[in-house]
């Protein structure tokens, strides 16, 4: 009776620690999507965007060509320093049926809003996510996309640094405002500012970090598309165009903002 008992409690502490074994994944993704009050006019394109990305079938293969074959997803909207919101929980997904879930779950999902935008305490809160993923990723990554500069919470580059550290690439998805001249109407001098060098130079950051500008409302969906398409894959870049407009040339980048706390 004894030895039964002993191979009945080998059997159930073994069954537990195989249970209690993280799921593992090719990458670890945070999504995170800005929702300040800039972003009036890219809302609906920006989580439309993302909805058709993982109902595409470029997604599901580029996912299935993983070594794993499966990757660890949420979907964050962010806008002030204390407003971070978890829209779609950590999801694994592993072909083109849980893409498609993760998709209608998304566009089912009540949107945020807020008012500053701090893309500094947006990537703490996705390096917090990730470091509750419940998942061994071979891969951590934040996909953040927004219409303007830190202007509120701790300076970006410090944030961005800590991110890096622990190991975490963080690539950019800069938004253009679809329907007036320009993102930064919030701003005096936004016509000094090139968003696409502002990610590149103050954002973005760790191994194979890509910035994916956007030039126009039309270009949204395709070029969300394909960036998830690189991360999910992998693919080592810096800087990706999502359109053939030219990019404007301007002067050396400042990553401290005015009101940012930097």
């Amino acid at each position: 009776m004894r030895t039964t008992f002993l191979a009945l409690s080998l059997v159930t502490l073994l069954a537990g620690r195989a249970a209690a074994t993280p799921p593992p994944v090719d990458v670890a993704l945070v999504l995170a999507a800005d929702v300040s009050g800039s972003m009036s006019g890219a809302l609906s394109a920006q989580r439309s965007g993302f909805v058709a990305a993982f109902r595409n079938a470029e997604i599901a293969a580029s996912i299935a060509s993983g070594p794993i074959g499966r990757i660890a997803v949420t979907y964050v909207e962010w806008a002030g320093v204390h407003e971070q919101w978890t829209v779609v929980p950590w999801t694994i997904i592993a072909n083109a049926d849980d893409a498609n879930d993760f998709a209608d779950r998304l566009a089912a999902a009540p949107g945020e809003r807020g008012y500053q935008t701090s893309i500094s305490a947006g990537l703490l809160y996705a390096a917090r996510l990730l470091a509750l993923s419940g998942v061994e990723a071979t891969r951590l990554a934040v996909d953040i996309s927004g219409d303007g500069p830190n202007n509120s919470g701790p300076p970006v580059a410090v944030a961005r640094d800590t991110l890096v550290a622990r190991g975490i690439t963080i690539n950019g998805l800069p938004l253009p405002e679809p329907d007036t001249g320009g993102p930064f109407a919030y701003l005096t001098d936004r016509d000094d500012i090139d968003l696409d060098a502002y990610y590149t130079d103050c954002v973005i950051g760790g191994a194979g970090s890509f910035v994916m500008p956007v030039y126009g409302a039309a270009g949204y969906s395709a070029a969300i598309r394909r960036k998830l398409a690189m991360e999910i894959a992998g693919v080592p870049a810096r800087v990706f165009l999502a359109s053939f407009s030219p990019r404007p040339a301007s002067p050396a980048t400042q990553c401290a903002t005015p009101g940012a706390g930097e």
